[in-house]
């Protein structure tokens, strides 16, 4: 019901905010759409200059590990480049270790050219060169012996037969790719660091071509992290080297070194350009000469992360604009729409009666010209009203005060043989109490007050009700009930005791012990409504016409004086909506229902 009203008075029956409010939905729709359209444009280049940054550590990375692999197969053709050189790794790689010290003592004594240490030397200068080298073996296909140089740059032989392990089965696999080292070869050299990649090349002699032997080099993958240094606190997502069987050579996270990544179809499936795969933003770069693969990942969450300021940003400046191209128009309407319900407003003062409202509007717009001929049509009313109007209210003014006399000594000579009654039949017992109630009333008669209210009437009705209450011990009783926000409200005095007592001389049964009478005063859509019911003798059907009768205006005087009296004086003071109204059945009881203005009043 309420929303329904403030829907009426807000928005229904609002031609100004009706235009707001349009005016507000298009503005509002174009700010967000193009809002939308700029954080689209600018999100996507947020990404775009990411994945850029994020393939330039990708090739810093790739250009890396191919270092690695262009050093290793240089170290190689250096050894073919040399021919004395060659013939010792030859020899080497042939002869026990112990032969070929003696064969290089013996070359060394015989021709002072110390072979042994052209050798030997040549791949431990190369270890030293470069310190990304963890470890660099030689190995000897036909001793089946493994010659490790450690990241202390330490010489270690190492047998490898075939019957206690499968490194001369390893070793006689191809090689040239870049992979995780063989966990048989780990085993052999102690080595479980997983922080590594390895790359292994054949030895051939140079003369007959033949397989002697490998060149296995490992390197510390976290040495690649030189290249990305000063990425390291501003890279997003995640590096990975992964191998062609999806072995996990480098990760920038650190968590997969040594695994195989667990989805390589979804790797394979797409090109070198940056995807969106399982809601990961994935860009490859393929190394065919040596088998490995650089692959970038950045989560859609990293990816959102990264554009939240410029979210921010266009958020802000978008509500900004809102409230800018809202905030000034409405101003204006809302001035505009002010003026016009100042029109309004005093539009309904005059309809309620307010004959001497007046708008004050300075301005000759249209408005003020409505304003000025709204004043000028008040004052040539006002006189009207003066001229036709003053002497018809006079007469009926002296009208209601003829019939405010009648009603008072009436009351009293009706209250005063009540009491006598009563002294007569039980003495003086509870006289003190009946003429208690009985001066109330008569002071509240005597002493009028300038404004009367329904709590005064009502506190009228209680003493005289009180009065026969205690005259008729424990056979009547009344209840008298009225809502709170309705006891201000300004009424005509001596409204309702005439009904009430009315019923006390006509209604009340003094055979019977149950006799009750209900005041209630409540709200309805003309004004106050106060219903008085009783279980009294009631009314025949005959006599009930003539009582209705009785009450309209053009009726004659006759008998029921109280309720012809309340309901002319209603009509005289309030007009014809406002009276009595009659509904009796014979022997179940009688309800009258006074129709009261509405009028909110303080008392002074």
């Amino acid at each position: 019901m309420k929303l329904g009203s403030l829907y009426r008075t807000h928005f229904q029956n609002n031609l100004f905010m009706k235009l707001i409010l349009l005016f507000s939905f298009i503005t509002i729709v174009t700010i967000i759409t193009f809002s939308y359209l700029m954080f689209r444009s600018m999100s996507e280049t947020v990404i775009n200059r990411e994945l850029e940054s994020q393939q330039q550590a990708m090739q810093r990375v790739n250009s890396y590990i191919s270092s690695k692999y262009d050093a290793v197969h240089m170290m190689v053709e250096g050894v073919y480049r040399d021919s004395a050189l060659s013939a010792g790794v030859t020899y080497f790689l042939e002869h026990p270790f112990q032969e070929y010290i003696q064969y290089n003592l013996d070359q060394y004594y015989r021709n002072s050219n110390s072979v042994w240490s052209e050798t030997l030397q040549y791949f431990k200068n190369k270890m030293e060169d470069d310190e990304d080298i963890s470890n660099l073996i030689l190995y000897s296909s036909g001793q089946q012996t493994m010659y490790e140089y450690n990241q202390y740059q330490q010489l270690k032989v190492r047998k490898t037969d075939v019957v206690h392990t499968y490194i001369p089965d390893v070793m006689a696999l191809e090689g040239g790719n870049i992979t995780l080292p063989n966990p048989w070869v780990r085993k052999a050299l102690d080595q479980w660091n997983t922080h590594l990649f390895s790359l292994r090349l054949q030895l051939n002699d140079k003369q007959s071509l033949t397989n002697i032997g490998q060149l296995l080099v490992f390197y510390n993958s976290d040495s690649i992290w030189k290249t990305l240094i000063d990425l390291k606190d501003t890279l997003k997502g995640r590096i990975l080297v992964l191998t062609t069987d999806g072995g996990v050579l480098f990760d920038s996270l650190g968590q997969m070194y040594g695994q195989t990544y667990p989805d390589m179809t979804a790797i394979n499936s797409f090109y070198e350009s940056s995807e969106l795969v399982n809601n990961q933003y994935m860009t490859k770069l393929t190394q065919n000469k040596g088998g490995y693969m650089v692959l970038g990942m950045i989560s859609q969450e990293e990816m959102q992360a990264s554009y939240n300021g410029v979210r921010n940003t266009i958020l802000s400046v978008s509500a900004i604009c809102i409230l800018v191209a809202i905030l000034f128009p409405s101003i204006f309407i809302i001035r505009f729409a002010r003026r016009t319900n100042e029109i309004i407003r005093f539009t309904q003062e005059v309809k309620e009666g307010n004959l001497t409202a007046r708008i004050h509007d300075p301005k000759e717009d249209q408005l003020g010209q409505i304003a000025h001929s709204f004043n000028d049509m008040l004052m040539d009313l006002n006189q009207y009203i003066d001229r036709v109007y003053k002497a018809d209210i006079k007469q009926k003014q002296t009208e209601l005060m003829a019939l405010q006399a009648r009603i008072n000594p009436h009351f009293l000579y009706n209250t005063l043989e009540v009491i006598r009654m009563r002294a007569i039949s039980q003495g003086a017992q509870d006289v003190g109490e009946m003429i208690y109630s009985l001066s109330a009333l008569f002071r509240s008669f005597v002493h009028q007050k300038a404004i009367y209210l329904l709590k005064d009437e009502l506190e009228a009705c209680r003493l005289y009700l009180e009065l026969f209450r205690i005259r008729y011990k424990d056979k009547f009783s009344y209840t008298i009930e009225c809502d709170f926000e309705l006891s201000n409200k300004k009424v005509l005095q001596m409204s309702l005791q005439p009904i009430i007592e009315n019923y006390i001389v006509h209604g009340l049964r003094t055979d019977q012990m149950d006799n009750v009478i209900r005041i209630r005063a409540m709200r309805c859509d003309e004004g106050i409504l106060v219903q008085i019911e009783d279980n009294g003798h009631g009314i025949a059907v005959d006599r009930l016409e003539q009582i209705r009768a009785s009450l309209h205006p053009d009726a004659p005087e006759g008998q029921s004086f109280g309720l012809r009296s309340v309901h002319d004086r209603l009509q005289l003071l309030y007009g014809s909506p406002y009276g009595i109204e009659l509904q009796s059945r014979d022997g179940e009881g009688t309800i009258v229902k006074v129709l009261l203005p509405d009028i909110e009043e303080k008392e002074s």
